[in-house]
Order: structure tokens, then C-alpha cells, then sequence
């Protein structure tokens, strides 16, 4: 039997397309452990804390910021934001995966922003900080991912 002919049963004996990816799915769920009660995986533990600080430079921000409504910024739009993040901590604070969910669409929308804020940046300052950014941002949600497997969706409830 020729090289090309073994390399051919291996292949056709070798999972396919959609069963590889399904094996190496099932391989990565069985490698999670659940969440004991009262567990919090350090990433969202991270994820909480920097939500608070970010509502709290919001407040402070706009508490502070004497021409806000000149740069395009509103009170009643830092409060909603600050409220947000707040809520997004709580809720992450007791691992929820909506509040998991719910703050890597906020981290989403903050590395898109700071990518087309890159592609204007005027001077190296703001080029680092942008950088940075997204760096934090993508790297916090990368982590996330993990912790959100390991809290796992709640099971829906048949609708009576």
C-alpha cells in the first residue's frame, strides 16, 4: 500500500468539516469546571471593578467639564452611560452572563471607537492611548469569553 493511499484511509477515517469543529467543541466544554456558588472568575472580577472606574471618571468627567455641551456631550447622557456601567458591575459582581454579555458589547463598541479615533489621531499621544485602548479592551474581552462559558447561559423555561 502507497503513501497516498494510506494518507487517504487516515483522512476518511478522520472526522470531516462540521463533526471536527463539533469534537472540538465538546473536547473544550468537558475541559470547563462549572462555577461553585459563590465563585466569581478572576477575568469578571477585573471586568467589575473596571466598570465601576469607568462610571466613576464619567461622573467625574462630567461633573467637571465645563464645556461639554460644546465638545458634543450631554449630563443626562453621562448619567445613562454611568448608570450602564454601574449596572453592568453589579451584575457582574454577582456573575451573571447578562452583565458579562451586556459589558463586552460596551467594550465592543469602545475598541471601535478608539480604532476610528486612531485613524485621526493628530499626535503620539493620542496614537499610544488609542493603542492602549484597544489593547486593554480587546484582551479584557478575550478573558471574558472563558468566564462566560464557565457561568453558562441560564436554561429557558417552557412558556406555559
Amino acid at each position: 500500500m502507497g503513501q497516498r493511499e494510506r494518507r487517504r484511509r487516515a483522512q476518511a477515517a478522520a472526522p470531516q468539516g462540521y463533526a471536527r469543529s463539533r469534537a472540538k467543541d465538546e473536547a473544550a466544554r468537558a475541559a470547563l469546571e462549572p462555577l461553585e456558588p459563590g465563585e466569581r472568575p478572576t477575568a469578571v472580577t477585573v471586568a467589575a471593578v473596571v466598570a465601576l472606574l469607568l462610571a466613576i471618571a464619567v461622573v467625574v468627567g462630567a461633573a467637571t467639564g465645563n464645556d461639554l455641551n460644546d465638545k458634543g456631550g450631554s449630563i443626562q447622557g453621562a448619567i445613562v452611560i454611568a448608570a450602564l456601567l454601574l449596572l453592568a458591575a453589579w451584575g457582574m459582581w454577582g456573575a451573571k452572563y447578562w452583565a458579562v454579555l451586556g459589558f463586552q458589547a460596551l467594550l465592543l463598541f469602545e475598541i471601535l471607537v478608539a480604532a476610528l479615533a486612531l485613524s485621526v489621531a493628530s499626535n503620539w499621544w493620542a496614537v499610544l492611548l488609542c493603542v492602549v485602548v484597544i489593547g486593554g479592551s480587546g484582551w479584557l474581552f478575550y478573558k471574558l469569553i472563558r468566564a462566560m462559558a464557565r457561568i453558562q447561559m441560564p436554561e429557558r423555561r417552557p412558556q406555559s
